[in-house]
């Protein structure tokens, strides 16, 4: 008899042992041979080597299941201990899979040219209304190179600009009156990685959150940086961050042009970005609209009724002008 230590490692031990552990009861059960306890993230293993082996490489399986997919079923145990094809993906096309084990991908033809533009640029522009994907998109694609070992860490921010309200009403310290600000980044992260593990990560800085400002100085190597709500930028910003760039990292900037929170006659960085860098080889910009929001279907209708009564206001402009230059 001999024993083995197996570690359980990129995923939460409490998604892998299941409730009351019932997972590793069921492990248990289908191995009578062998002796397994676990604690923490370590599971040690006694038996014969060849029984030791085969399940050895079906806690590898169930691990790379739940990495992948975010959940794990009775089913699947089952299928992956007895070597039946683990389940197909729905789509070829899955970014990755969200906390309740559902399919993160494109719902639009821009969506797609999105995760397209990603693969094959190292710096990308997404361009769109509210709830047309291009965080959520971003943040899955940034999670996925994570998981894929093609990233060594994601680093997410956004300029800290007041869209009425005031930053010194808001209570506590600049870090605690700064979250608020980066709440939707939170979110969308808490929707693809265990809260426990994303704790983690965010502990030693593998996933790192943090205001614009706070990127000057730095070069930002190995890594995927979203900067979000980008339209906010002055065009000193968004160079600065630009800048930060570094060996073996991807870029993505993120904005609305039509939700612009910054001074009257300040030129938005986002907008002159796009202007400056269009067509320069690595660099993709891509423009989402109505027909890519996925969120409820009155926020179409919002952006739209919006959209509409600013052509009104410009047809209403330059008829003024044009009534004026033939007085």
């Amino acid at each position: 008899m001999i024993e083995k230590h197996i570690v359980i490692e990129d995923i939460d031990p409490v998604m892998f042992y299941g409730v009351n552990n019932c997972h590793l009861q069921m492990v248990k059960s289908l191995f009578p041979k062998l002796r397994i306890v676990a604690r923490d993230n370590v599971i040690r293993i006694q038996g014969s080597a060849e029984d030791i082996a085969k399940a050895e490489e079906d806690i590898e399986n169930m691990r790379r299941h739940i990495l992948k997919y975010n959940t794990i079923a009775d089913e699947d145990i089952l299928d992956i201990i007895k070597g039946k094809q683990p389940k197909n993906d729905a789509s070829k096309d899955v970014v990755i899979y969200n906390m309740s084990g559902k399919a993160i991908k494109a719902r639009s033809e821009n969506q797609q040219k999105l995760i397209d533009a990603f693969e094959q640029n190292d710096m990308l522009f997404a361009v769109g209304p509210a709830g047309s994907g291009k965080t959520y998109l971003s943040i899955a694609l940034a999670v996925k190179a994570l998981k894929e070992k093609t990233a060594k860490r994601i680093i997410l921010s956004r300029p800290a600009v007041e869209a009425g309200e005031k930053l010194g009403f808001l209570p506590g310290d600049m870090r605690e009156k700064i979250d608020p600000y980066l709440q939707p980044l939170y979110d969308a992260l808490q929707d693809m990685i265990p809260a426990v593990k994303l704790q983690d990560m965010m502990d030693k800085d593998i996933i790192q959150i943090a205001p614009l400002a706070f990127m000057r100085g730095r070069t930002l190597n190995d890594a995927i940086v979203i900067l979000d709500e980008a339209q906010n930028t002055t065009t000193a910003q968004i160079r600065m961050f630009l800048t930060r760039m570094g060996w073996n990292t991807k870029m993505i900037i993120t904005g609305d042009l039509t939700q612009i929170d910054l001074p009257r006659q300040t030129m938005s960085g986002l907008k002159e970005a796009i202007s400056i860098l269009n067509g320069i080889e690595g660099i993709g910009i891509i423009n989402l609209n109505q027909k890519d929001i996925v969120r409820h279907k009155l926020v179409t209708r919002i952006v739209e009724a919006y959209e509409q009564k600013e052509k009104n206001e410009k047809a209403a402009r330059e008829a003024a002008k044009q009534e004026e230059t033939t007085k």
